[in-house]
């Protein structure tokens, strides 16, 4: 594990939480906003949303250069509240969702790698974020 401090982004999405909390676990759904710009895609989603359970996310760039595996195993589920999860590298992810009167705060936290700079890492999860937010407000 690293030393360094988790990284933490969020979002407001102006959506129920029911049909945030959809979006947001649903394969057909994350195959659509799982990208951090518009030349990459996933083309494969499988999620087993339960503690132990497992997910798989396959991030491809759309020129074919360059793809991988982004999966883990689901360490805690509170529905429409909290998902946490462990990636399988060993570094932990937390998702929160608060429900407010007009929409959904999603606060994101995970712990940083080490091969790419802080603030990369944050532009780079914040991006998929915002992608989150403006697909599923389009729905």
């Amino acid at each position: 594990m690293n030393a360094s401090s988790p990284i933490t982004i969020s979002t407001f999405v102006n959506l129920p939480i029911e049909i945030v909390w959809k979006v947001w676990i649903r394969p057909v759904h994350i195959k659509k906003w799982n990208n951090a710009s518009p030349d990459w895609y996933t083309p494969f989603a499988k999620n087993d949303l339960k503690v132990g359970g497992k997910f798989l996310y396959r991030m491809e760039a759309r020129d074919g250069s360059f793809g991988f595996d982004f999966e883990g195993k689901y360490l805690e589920v509170e529905t429409e509240k909290l998902i946490s999860y462990q990636l399988e590298d060993g570094r932990k992810v937390w998702v929160k969702f608060e429900k407010e009167d007009d929409g959904v705060q999603i606060t994101e936290t995970f712990e940083p790698e080490q091969e790419n700079s802080v603030e990369l890492q944050r532009e780079g999860w914040q991006a998929i974020l915002d992608n989150f937010k403006r697909y599923s407000e389009a729905l």
